[in-house]
């Protein structure tokens, strides 16, 4: 087991449970370090409350007392929670150091941790570099805010061994001496501020990303994001800038025909497999960070040749007869199908429709453009034909349900023809989750013949 090192805190306060919470109370009780949890929501009776008694942890659940702050000399808390917590609030006052279980995580770390952040892109950013580490026989564990705790991650991770972790504007805001040897900021735009209070405090949060580091650690950033040009502009990292519209001398770019790393070509772009020029971002910045930590182009090349996305946000799932078939279910909303319409250039048949939330859909207008015809379902059905219709699409027809519309659009397609679901809607009319719906879409394209 690991310890942690240079940690001044003897009495600890970690407030809320959940995963984070857990872990990070099991590893501070594991360095002998007296443990006190407070949690609102869990039982006195559940299984994790009984284990962090054993442990030897003093456990107050049900209500945030200020009594939970006596003798207390750091907090651990929950990213989720607001700092206007009546516990966080007074902690404030008294000078109680507030962290984030990333910042216990960097502590354990002995090698190289690859952190990247920004307001889209990160799930993708991140499985992609680790991935292009593991093609280039690198040795690398991924997590973070991708689903997997930092610090049981770190716990287990060998001495030569990468940490790539996927960072929120919650878990960044809790951090002391947290220093990634890469960081990547993707982009910054206005989110999260029920939580943040204000732009310039979000924004705060996500350049906390590189606020440690020095001149031996790179900043991978966004040359065509102003408002990331601007907060990058005292990094004392070393700047790697990455472009999908300008030649970078010293990063990541991309001209019609292929990527670079500097003045070194990686690819052609017709090889990529991921769509969309938001997905090019994304690679460029992941090509960046796997370059600088050791990832070879045949790496590289291998998983942009075969890497489908992140399930059900434009998720290629297969060429069939020369269709390619697309699962972007996770667009339930008219922004994210847009993006989605926007990625293609060829002639694509749209299947979209969902619950009815009572707005309309003449937003997609300009972006139906490629689409030669559209297969509709659920509530919204009605709706779409008119705007199908509008755009002047000329084959639209009505299904029952997913199922029904791939079997309908692999019918009307050609060869070389998109079949795209991305429903602008959410599910719940038919479906549990937009999960269940991109299952549906994948197992029929895998019926067809």
């Amino acid at each position: 087991m690991k310890k942690l090192t240079n940690f001044p805190y003897s009495h600890v306060l970690v407030l809320g449970l959940a995963k984070s919470g857990t872990a990070a109370a099991k590893l501070l009780l594991q360095n002998n370090i007296h443990v006190r949890v407070n949690d609102m929501k869990t039982d006195e009776n559940d299984k994790i409350v009984k284990e962090l008694t054993t442990m030897g942890a003093e456990v107050i659940v049900g209500s945030h007392p200020l009594s939970v702050l006596e003798s207390i000399e750091l907090i651990v808390k929950n990213p989720g929670i607001p700092y206007e917590n009546p516990v966080l609030a007074e902690a404030a006052k008294r000078g109680v150091p507030i962290i984030t279980e990333i910042e216990l995580a960097g502590n354990l770390v002995e090698s190289s941790i690859i952190g990247i952040t920004g307001s889209n892109g990160k799930t993708t950013t991140t499985m992609l570099t680790a991935e292009m580490l593991k093609r280039s026989e690198q040795p690398v564990k991924m997590a973070g805010n991708i689903g997997t705790v930092a610090t049981e991650v770190a716990q287990t991770l060998g001495s030569d061994e990468k940490m790539v972790l996927e960072l929120s504007s919650f878990q960044l805001m809790g951090i002391q001496q947290f220093k990634p040897k890469v960081a990547v900021l993707l982009n910054i735009f206005e989110a999260h501020l029920d939580y943040h209070k204000s732009f310039e405090n979000y924004k705060e949060a996500k350049c906390n990303i590189f606020k440690n580091q020095t001149n031996h650690d790179y900043l991978v950033y966004n040359a065509e994001e102003p408002v990331v040009v601007e907060a990058v502009a005292n990094a004392k990292a070393a700047r790697v800038p990455f472009s999908v519209k300008r030649r970078q001398e010293h990063g990541v770019w991309a001209d019609e025909e292929s990527i670079y790393f500097k003045n070194e070509k990686i690819m052609a772009r017709q090889d990529i497999v991921l769509v969309g020029e938001h997905n090019l971002e994304n690679i460029l910045a992941a090509v960046g960070a796997a370059k600088l930590s050791g990832a070879t182009n045949d790496g590289i090349y291998e998983v942009l040749t075969t890497f489908s996305g992140v399930k059900h946000r434009l998720q290629y799932v297969e060429k069939m007869n020369d269709r390619l078939f697309y699962n972007d279910s996770k667009a339930t909303n008219i922004l994210a199908t847009q993006k989605a319409l926007q990625s293609f250039k060829q002639p694509t048949i749209w299947l979209a429709g969902g619950l009815d939330r009572g707005n309309g859909f003449d937003d997609l207008l300009p972006h139906l453009e490629n689409v030669k015809a559209a297969v509709l379902f659920g509530q919204t059905k009605e709706k779409l034909k008119e705007v199908a219709e509008k755009a002047g699409i000329e084959t639209v027809e009505a299904a029952e349900n997913v199922e029904d519309a791939v079997k309908k659009a692999y019918q009307l397609s050609n060869p070389n023809d998109v079949i795209l679901l991305s429903p602008a809607c959410a599910s719940w009319d038919q479906y549990r989750t937009f999960e269940e719906r991109g299952d549906m879409f994948i197992q029929t394209v895998h019926t067809l013949v």
